[in-house]
């Protein structure tokens, strides 16, 4: 039998069209390959998920309204002549009495700061390439929005959209739960994918699970099924709590999202709070990024309720449980949602305002629920959106050592802005 040495072996192997590659498969992208494959696979609600570390990889999930044989993720450079090629996974799930066929691809070995396209292949079949783009260490600014829950997803649409052309350097966006009025309905979650579905392929999404995720059709509570499963989030190595809650890095910032459905869901995971908190400690032990910065749903603060006087003005369980967590583990910043009124505390320790504490915000709403006249101010508020209150979004941008995060109204005016800096 002939020997072939490396050399050899490697110009055999790109001539062919096949290279070995830590990570996936290489394939040199033939002349006639676009006349090869057709371009007539149709997929749906095609998303870029969030992973520990954006930079080197990417979690990417569609669904199809067919089984598919061969899935397939191919990714290049932009206008490189090789590509890697990813196996995908079914990952379907069924919820509110309907079958959803969805697949899976976990993408590796990415290089950081890079410009790549992909597309989706199932045999002879493929669909049009989507951008990707992995992030730099230095820089990067990201879109927040509060609640989207909604009865007309038409609302959230244009607030999402607005978001989108104002910042079209956006790396990646956030949703800081309540992402859907009703979690067992299926016709809102396609509603709330259908009106950032451009923005989804090109850029990670980052979910919070909110309390409103946890609710049937009859409104009772339930384990959130489609929550779960439509967004395959970095896995926190918590046996029995996979996808509840995660971190991720993403430039020099490190982020926690954590689930505050503890009252919601003890009947199905009992003991959140205890198991949430060691994990927590043990995240942050392992982190070496500049920024910390915490994502949870419900708020840090009680208020005061028109029509309400036994109601007293404090802090809520959250509040109670966590910020000190946050003070001790020496978070920068926390971003909260679920009372759907935007309001800017500054700094906090030890529940009082104090500069050497972490930045509290409460996001706001990007739907069409409101609570007009509800809330009575904290005493802790500093900023507090114009009233009655309108939909609105956040920006976050972190570079190096600085920290800005700025909020607009729907009407592309900007009302808030906070800015840190490290020394």
């Amino acid at each position: 039998m002939k020997t072939i040495n490396r050399r050899n072996f490697l110009k055999f192997a790109l001539t062919s069209g096949l290279v070995i590659g830590s990570g996936g498969i290489f394939s040199a992208c033939k002349v006639n390959e676009e006349g090869m494959l057709k371009k007539n696979l149709e997929v749906k609600f095609l998303r870029q998920i969030i992973t520990s570390d954006s930079k080197s990889s990417r979690c990417l999930m569609w669904q199809a309204d067919s089984p598919m044989t061969e899935p397939q993720v191919e990714v290049r450079l932009k206008n490189s002549a090789e590509s890697m090629k990813f196996s995908a996974v079914n990952s379907s799930f069924t919820d509110d009495g309907e079958k959803n066929l969805q697949y899976t691809a976990q993408l590796e070995n990415l290089l950081p700061s890079s410009d790549y396209e992909y597309r989706i292949l199932d045999g002879e079949s493929c669909t049009d390439f989507f951008e990707l783009k992995t992030p730099s260490e230095k820089k990067f600014k990201a879109i927040i929005f509060p609640d989207s829950q909604s009865s007309d997803y038409d609302v959230w649409g244009k607030i999402a959209q607005l978001a989108f052309e104002k910042n079209p350097d956006a790396e990646f966006f956030i949703n800081v739960g309540d992402i859907v009025d009703n979690g067992e309905d299926k016709n809102q979650w396609r509603a709330w994918m259908e009106k950032v579905s451009a923005q989804m392929k090109k850029i990670p999404f980052v979910p919070v699970m909110g309390n409103h995720e946890t609710y049937t059709r009859d409104w009772q509570v339930r384990f959130p099924v489609a929550y779960i499963n439509y967004f395959a989030v970095p896995d926190n190595g918590v046996e029995n709590f996979a996808r509840r809650f995660y971190s991720f890095d993403f430039g020099a910032a490190h982020f926690v999202v954590l689930d505050s459905q503890w009252d919601e869901l003890e009947k199905f995971q009992p003991n959140l709070i205890e198991v949430q908190k060691n994990w927590l400690r043990e995240d942050l032990a392992k982190n070496s990024k500049a920024w910390k910065i915490a994502l949870i749903h419900k708020d840090v603060l009680q208020y005061r309720i028109n029509g309400r006087p036994e109601r007293l003005e404090g802090f809520s369980d959250v509040g109670e449980i966590f910020m000190p967590e946050f003070e001790s583990l020496n978070f920068d910043a926390v971003f909260t949602a679920h009372l759907h009124t935007y309001r800017n505390r500054g700094r906090l320790k030890n529940f009082v305002a104090d500069e050497s504490g972490p930045l509290y915000i409460l996001t706001g709403l990007a739907g069409d629920v409101r609570y007009s006249n509800l809330w009575i101010d904290h005493a802790l508020d500093k900023v507090i959106a114009p009233q009655p209150e309108i939909d609105n979004y956040l920006t976050l941008e972190i570079y190096d050592k600085n920290f800005s995060a700025k909020c607009f109204l729907s009407d592309g005016s900007q009302f808030d802005e906070v800015n840190l800096r490290k020394d």
